[in-house]
This record gives structure tokens, sequence and C-alpha cells, in this order.
């Protein structure tokens, strides 16, 4: 499978029905997913019917996916995945940005990595006016890296938690970087 695109140290690939084992068993890693679902299991049933198509979609206004399968550059571990993708299927003009990442992977500065090189990319080759990303207010390492890779903090809300998790009592998190602060920092 062609990168999509390359660091130092990750190479971020279009994703194929063959990883749904590497989807299955990151989305069952209570860690992994303590700020998404409060650490509950994700079945097999789940991931290949809902999981897997969101990942393979097409968004026409990029022409390119919008997920992306990490992969540690050279020796090819699956570490997780990074989101680039419209909020409107029908513009580029806003994207959000996500990451979920084992937790072999944690605290390597992988998540900065490749959170750096997607809006690099998106600024560059996509007419996106802004990039938006969003976290439970309590999840630090993700606002880290959200404010490593450039994005500022935009305000707090309480969205409707069908079932809340430890933590959803404080809110989630908007952090965005527009087109023209991250111009004015490049220079």
């Amino acid at each position: 499978m062609p990168a999509y695109l390359e660091t130092a140290r990750l190479v971020l690939r279009p994703f194929t029905p063959d990883d749904a084992d590497h989807l299955h068993a990151l989305d069952n890693d209570p860690d992994v997913m303590r700020f998404l679902n409060g650490g509950r299991p994700t079945s097999r049933a789940t991931v290949l019917e809902r999981v897997l198509p969101r990942l393979l979609h097409d968004h026409p206004c990029l022409g390119t996916r919008g997920y992306w399968a990490a992969e540690e550059k050279g020796g090819g571990a699956f570490l997780g995945w990074f989101e680039f993708r419209p909020v409107d299927e029908h513009s580029a003009a806003v994207v959000e940005l996500g990451y979920r990442l084992a937790k072999a992977a944690w605290g390597r500065g992988y998540a900065t990595e490749g959170a750096r090189a997607l809006v690099d990319h998106g600024f560059t080759a996509f007419p996106v006016r802004r990039v938006t990303a969003n976290t439970m207010a309590v999840n630090r390492a993700s606002r880290r890296v959200m404010e490593k890779t450039g994005l500022v903090f935009v305000r707090t809300y309480f969205g409707d938690w069908p079932e809340p998790i430890p933590g959803s009592e404080h809110g989630e998190v908007e952090y965005e970087l527009t087109r023209e602060e991250w111009e004015r920092h490049r220079r």
C-alpha cells in the first residue's frame, strides 16, 4: 500500500479491510478508549460494520480519505490512526484533526509528529481554511498534542452524552488553527 504521507518516523497510509484486526485490538484497549467510551470493549462486528467503513470512506472535496493508518517507519508496526477529514462532506474549508494511538506509542511524540504533518499537508495541498480538534477537557495528553501542533483553545462545551463516562462532567474542549495563523507561524 503506497504511503499517503511520511515523516521522520511514521508512514501514514490508507486503511484496507486487512486492518480490521489492528483496529479491533486498538479499540479494545481500555486505556486507549478511556476518553472515548469509558474504556468499554468494541465488538469485532462493530469494527467491521461501522468503524472500518468510516475509515475507508473517500471525501470528494479532498479527493482522498480522511483517516490514515499510522505505521512505524522501517519496522511497519501498526501504531494507530490519524484523522484529517472535512467536517462538511462537500467542503474542504474546515477539517477535523484526530488521532488514536496504541499505548505502546504514547509519550514518544508520534501523535504530534503525525498531526503536524497532516496540518502542514492540509494547508499546502488543499483549500483548508481551518483545522479543528476536540477532546474531553480532562484529556490533558491529547490537549497537549493539539497545542504542540499549533492549535489554540477555542472553548469548553457540554455535549449530550447518552452514556456519560468519568470526566464528561467537565465538558469537552475545542481547539483550532486557521490558515492565517499557520502561515504567520511559518514565516
